[in-house]
């Protein structure tokens, strides 16, 4: 049985976020009674502000307090939580941190969810946990699972808390791993960093890595519609898809974009490491057939969603984390 959006109500954590504050607009233009648990840590309060009080309720509130989660979650009771809340910069998050902004929280968001009776859950997961993988485009049933950074296990942890409860308490699960995602309300990211690089020399830009880097990106407008689809359409209780583009762009061609759109005739220096910082997954190609025989079909490819991006760096509406 497939599940309504209009009228719904959906909890969502970090939903002041980058790609929060994309699903969560998306959600109030679809009619959904739309409750916003956020920190503001590396969100952004104008992201939604506009929302306020037009089908969106906002809550500061961080998702380590358990106690007051849960009561948040609870006093909404909603039909769907939507669990965004994580640390966004794969790069810098390790060790303790990302234990407890990512698997303590979503196990908390888990226990808040059982104890409000809520059925659905709608995690952000991300296709750093296929590690190097041997087969690209890489598939949902690839195993083994073998990430390679802190931020890769911490989202396979979280899937794994996930799959746990579902079993033992019967909530649906919809599970999406994201390629990079990219797009309006970025705060961080090689576009974003690139252009800041630009802003401050802008006849050099330096760049992590010996730039034959080759990731999918995914605009963040085609990753908030394909979840949205996804959770509408499927009434199976245990969901896991892929969100990508269908092809990838190398960090090289990426710089080419940045320098012509930013700082025409920089000259680009490159690192002499093959990954960009420890953890870099050189070679990410995730496969989004799943998806697409599934009825979504993305609008962007890698390059136009980075062109979009770029654009909306430079128009100087994108803020700093």
């Amino acid at each position: 049985m497939a599940n309504s959006i209009e009228g719904s109500k959906f909890f969502i954590t970090g939903g002041a976020g980058f790609i929060g504050s994309n699903i969560s607009e998306l959600l109030v233009g679809k009619g959904a009674n739309t409750a916003v648990y956020d920190n503001l840590s590396s969100g952004s309060y104008s992201f939604i502000e506009g929302l306020v009080g037009k089908g969106l309720k906002f809550t500061k509130g961080d998702v380590l307090d358990r106690e007051f989660l849960a009561s948040a979650m609870k006093a909404e009771s909603p039909d769907a939580v939507v669990h965004f809340a994580a640390n966004p910069n794969a790069k810098l998050g390790k060790g303790q941190d990302l234990i407890n902004e990512g698997i303590v929280s979503t196990y908390n968001v888990l226990e808040a969810c059982r104890h409000a009776n809520v059925k659905n859950i709608i995690f952000s997961s991300s296709g750093s946990i296929y590690g190097i993988a041997k087969v690209k485009p890489t598939p949902e049933e690839y195993g083994p699972l073998k990430p390679i950074s802190m931020y890769g296990a911490m989202k396979l942890a979280s899937e794994g808390l996930i799959s746990a409860f579902s079993s033992m308490y019967g909530i649906n699960f919809y599970i999406f791993r994201f390629a990079n995602v990219v797009g309006r309300n970025a705060t961080h990211g090689v576009v974003f960093d690139l252009i800041n690089k630009l802003r401050k020399n802008g006849s050099e830009l330096q760049v992590l890595g010996d730039g034959t880097q080759r990731k999918s990106y995914v605009s963040v407008d085609d990753c908030v519609s394909a979840v949205l689809y996804v959770y509408a359409k499927s009434g199976d209780r245990e969901n896991i898809f892929n969100i990508a583009s269908d092809d990838q762009i190398s960090v090289s061609e990426i710089a080419d974009i940045v320098v012509d759109k930013a700082a025409k005739g920089a000259m680009k220096v490159f690192g002499t490491t093959k990954g960009g910082w420890p953890g870099d997954i050189t070679d990410n190609f995730i496969s989004n057939k799943k998806l697409k025989d599934f009825g979504y079909v993305p609008r962007f490819n890698s390059r136009s969603a980075i062109e979009t991006t770029a654009d909306y760096v430079l128009s100087g509406k994108a803020k700093p984390a």
